[in-house]
């Protein structure tokens, strides 16, 4: 029988072959060396320094969009990709949400709704990170209710023109091309908006106290006159954003127990090294409670995780079981972020720890790609076969 592993006390590993380890290590590999070292900085001074030279990297590792097929992607399995995303969050959530945007959002909707020439213009230079890309549907007044979005474009010959506001966009100020979601006379239809066109512009929001280590933008549309070919064909209705949202959803189940691991693994080396009243706290029996909690939940959210890739392998992963996840796994990291701070005391709120960043940043990770209300409301559907939403 194996001995009983801290890292992995339910032995999840063994449930990773060979590839699926590698991939985990060269991810893990990469942010230890170029965003660990520097991510405190990068948070304190709410800016990503050096984002285009982080995609080129990210794109070199075969992080971007790797879980698509052809153009320059990685062909990476669902799970290969969840292991990234957990990976790259154990560093960041910006980080993570710089690569979720790019490829489950951004190049996900192109390679899935867009043309071949579309895909052959954007993609290849996506996934080797050259080109940076955002994904344009919350707009100030129409959050988690997209339907009612403003941002309309009307035909004008074989143009149409693009006239609107997105907000909270991740990744918008340094976009080479934003996807952008609209109403039409003919319902929701999404677009691939080169940032160089007239009209556009994407002002960077600053003052933020999550995600700080990450650029997120206002995207604004004043009369953006675009070629018939900047149509994405295959989007029609919200199904097209929606199914783009529950591929990014997916990478969050993944990124937010990494969060949750950072934290636990200060918590648990912090409560084996401090002592108090003559011996490491962590031979207290109220921390031991705290940590064998925290330690339950964090390994439970990465099996829920797992499971969910492997339905998304085999093609059978619902969108509920997306919501599924996605609630649960990033309201247990909040906790177990809150939870780490209180054994780290008030070393916990210092940017030489990571709790309070991770903890600061995924109260982001709860709102964006759907509240936890949202996410309430589709399992409550699901589970009653009753529309609670309206």
């Amino acid at each position: 029988m194996p001995p009983f592993d801290p890292a992995d006390p339910l032995g999840i590993d063994d449930l990773l072959g060979p590839e699926d380890l590698a991939v985990r290590d060269t991810v893990r590999s990469w942010a230890a060396d170029r965003v660990l070292p520097h991510v405190a900085q990068w948070y304190e001074s709410g800016e990503l320094p050096g984002i285009r030279e982080l995609a080129r990297e990210l794109g070199a590792i075969g992080a971007l969009g790797m879980s698509l097929e052809g153009y320059g992607c990685a062909g990476a399995s669902a799970v290969q990709y969840g292991l990234a995303c957990l990976e790259l969050e154990a560093a960041d959530s910006g980080i993570r949400s710089l690569v979720s945007v790019q490829g489950s959002l951004a190049m996900y909707a192109i390679w899935k709704y867009g043309t071949e020439e579309q895909k052959q213009r954007w993609l290849p230079g996506m996934a080797a990170g050259e080109l940076i890309g955002c994904f344009g549907l919350t707009e100030p007044d129409h959050g988690s209710d997209p339907a009612g979005m403003r941002t309309y474009a009307k035909k004008d010959g074989t143009d149409w023109v693009l006239t609107g506001r997105k907000m909270w966009i991740t990744n918008g100020s340094v976009a080479a091309v934003a996807v952008v979601w609209a109403q039409t006379d003919e319902g929701i239809r999404g677009f691939a908006v080169p940032t160089d066109s007239p009209g556009f512009s994407a002002p960077e929001i600053k003052h933020k106290w999550s995600l700080r280590a990450s650029v997120t933008s206002e995207l604004v549309m004043d009369e953006v006159r675009l070629p018939a070919d900047a149509l994405l064909p295959g989007a029609k209705g919200l199904g097209g954003p929606l199914s783009c949202l529950s591929h990014a959803r997916y990478g969050i189940v993944w990124g937010s127990m990494g969060a949750a691991r950072a934290s636990f693994e200060a918590a648990l080396e912090y409560a084996r090294t401090r002592e108090q009243f003559g011996k490491p706290i962590g031979g207290f029996q109220l921390t031991q409670a705290k940590l064998a909690d925290m330690a339950v939940e964090l390994h439970k959210g990465v099996l829920l995780a797992h499971h969910l890739g492997t339905r998304m392998d085999a093609g059978r992963l619902r969108p509920e079981q997306v919501s599924f996840g996605k609630l649960n796994n990033v309201r247990e990291a909040i906790e177990i972020c809150r939870t780490a701070r209180t054994i780290l005391g008030a070393n916990g709120i210092s940017l030489e720890y990571p709790v309070m960043r991770h903890a600061t940043n995924l109260e982001s990770v709860l709102t964006y790609e759907g509240t936890v209300e949202m996410h309430q409301l589709v399992l409550g559907k699901a589970l009653t076969g009753l529309d609670a939403f309206r």
